[in-house]
């Protein structure tokens, strides 16, 4: 779509040349939500794609993923054989209500920054412990758990102005025993809950529940929990008006279904060595 209310385009290539947040800005990254629908309230758009940054970095202590990664150069990431949490990528990926040309398009930090509760970036990065990035308006820059990045639907911790520059995703995450669990009303449709668990090397397990509620919500326990332990847990720290609601599901299918994708998760690692 066209967005005629467009006057100026900036292209900076390092970060002192962005310019003073006003406005009617807009970061454009992949631009596969921003130019889906009319956007009268803009006037300008700051291209991130100038800045050139590496779409993944592997290092010692982890992978690091650019805001401006693509969904299709992370599934296509070739991951060491010890990171066996990494099916975790590809499940997510796939767990996108879009077709390839989407994949080709849009970015991993736009999926985090529109905070969809059914965003499927969201959902790998607050299971593998991703810790956000910002580039904050005034010049500073501070780091944030994506799991506490994501505050509601379509909200988040950023300020006008903020930027999300990456993701890191430590080595502990990556080397994980790990289990995905996801579901639709339709097929192909939009994910009504996605739960990722996982054990730690220190044989906790980690629980994160995703498109069913609002934001993330991470549960931790010391090993893993007896059937009536997980279920109560649940219980009582998602309340019923905390779980999501919209054509993709209603908020009881979906705190039912989180209640059933999460006993199914604990039975899979309990059988894992």
């Amino acid at each position: 779509m066209d967005l005629n209310t467009i006057n100026e385009v900036a292209h900076p290539t390092t970060r002192a040349q962005l310019p003073v947040w006003t406005g009617g800005d807009a970061w454009l990254a992949g631009g596969t939500w921003l130019f889906s629908e009319p956007q009268v309230h803009l006037t300008r758009l700051i291209d991130l794609t100038d800045f050139k940054w590496p779409a993944l970095t592997i290092g010692e202590t982890g992978l690091t993923v650019a805001a401006t990664c693509t969904v299709a150069q992370l599934d296509a990431l070739a991951c060491p054989p010890e990171w066996i949490a990494s099916p975790l990528i590809n499940q997510c990926c796939r767990a996108f209500l879009a077709s390839f040309k989407i994949w080709k398009t849009a970015t991993v930090g736009g999926n985090i920054c529109m905070s969809l509760p059914a965003g499927p970036m969201i959902s790998l990065t607050s299971a593998l412990d991703g810790v956000c990035t910002i580039w904050q308006a005034d010049g500073g820059e501070r780091k944030i758990p994506v799991a506490d990045f994501v505050t509601g639907d379509q909200r988040n911790v950023l300020a006008p102005g903020d930027l999300l520059r990456q993701i890191d995703i430590p080595l502990a995450g990556l080397k994980r025993r790990s289990a995905f669990r996801q579901i639709s009303l339709t097929p192909v449709g939009r994910s009504a809950a996605l739960l990722i668990g996982s054990v730690t090397s220190e044989g906790d397990f980690v629980l994160v529940i995703t498109a069913a509620t609002a934001r993330p919500v991470k549960l931790s326990f010391a090993g893993i929990p007896h059937a009536d332990e997980l279920r109560e847990t649940i219980l009582q720290r998602i309340p019923d008006g905390l779980y999501h609601t919209d054509i993709h599901g209603k908020p009881m299918w979906r705190k039912a279904m989180t209640l059933r994708l999460a006993q199914e998760i604990r039975s899979e690692l309990q059988a894992l060595p």
